[in-house]
């Protein structure tokens, strides 16, 4: 990887290693449905007029049908996902959850050829990432929350597939127009749900009569640092390493989140934590790290 390579790479991945504690704050007192509107809409504001001055909005009338789709899947149910989840679970157990992302991301690329060679090393670095998840939830997860751990995998499933769509369906095409109307389409589609909350009385949590300062500074960095920012460096990373490696971030993720979590909002550093962690970080790495040998070296092995 080159130094920009390298560049990119950590700074995305300690920028996404942020988004939980911002998160598990904001919905402390507003409903998922305003915090993920606020942060998108927040970064379109960021965004498109930027993408409109360089003459890059024309991508929504050229790629409506991937930028739809990238909406949808990377930011919408993502984002809506881990909202709703953090309400329940802490904010260093969603990043760790999410860390199954390269896997996913792995397994996914092979079944549609963007990434056939496999190995036994890599096939067995998956069952070991498999296992570090369920360690993952079998310490620390209990029977009333289990529902929380499915709802992270809705998360975990869209940024996996997210890099494959930027790859697939907007590779040819400047990134921040395609970031802009994205974040707008995620925001139009949330807005009948915020209507609904503002209309019900229900945009705030339950219990909550004032409105915190943090809360309201957490959407903010969620729509600044971890969108606008992040969704740039983003499309930058895959551009320069392609998207099975970009997922790779998630190892630096998770530790960032429970270094955030521990330190911030004094979450414990549970047994689950300190035991499935590793596991899924050398399952993930075995997975996805692609064989380096040569091909005629492995066509003559395979004979």
């Amino acid at each position: 990887m080159s130094k920009r390579g390298w560049f990119l790479f950590i700074s995305l991945g300690i920028i996404w290693g942020t988004p939980y504690l911002f998160i598990r704050i904001a919905v402390e007192d507003f409903s998922p449905a305003i915090v993920v509107f606020g942060r998108v809409m927040i970064a379109t504001l960021l965004l498109l007029p930027i993408a409109i001055h360089r003459g890059h909005a024309s991508s929504l009338k050229t790629h409506w049908k991937g930028i739809l789709a990238f909406a949808i899947i990377e930011m919408c149910l993502p984002f809506g996902a881990l909202a709703v989840a953090e309400k329940e679970i802490s904010s260093s157990l969603t990043g760790l959850l999410v860390a199954a992302v390269p896997i996913v991301n792995a397994i996914i690329s092979r079944q549609i050829g963007l990434d056939s060679n496999w190995d036994a090393r890599r096939i067995f670095g998956l069952l070991i990432g498999i296992t570090g998840v369920g360690l993952l939830v079998g310490f620390d997860i209990s029977a009333a929350n289990y529902w929380a751990i499915a709802i992270c995998f809705i998360a975990v499933l869209g940024y996996a597939l997210g890099p494959i769509i930027i790859t697939k369906l907007l590779s040819d095409v400047e990134s921040i127009g395609v970031i802009s109307w994205s974040l707008l389409v995620a925001g139009l589609i949330y807005l009948p749900l915020v209507i609904r909350d503002i209309v019900n009385n229900s945009w705030r949590a339950p219990g909550v009569s004032e409105i915190s300062t943090g809360a309201i500074a957490s959407i903010i960095a969620l729509g600044v640092l971890c969108s606008a920012i992040a969704f740039v460096v983003l499309f930058d990373l895959i551009d320069e390493v392609g998207p099975t490696r970009t997922t790779v971030i998630t190892y630096i993720n998770p530790a960032v989140a429970i270094i955030l979590g521990v330190v911030l909002l004094s979450e414990p550093l549970t047994l689950g934590i300190m035991v499935g962690f590793p596991v899924v970080l050398i399952g993930s790495v075995m997975a996805t790290r692609k064989n380096t040998q040569p091909k005629e070296v492995i066509a003559s092995a395979e004979r």
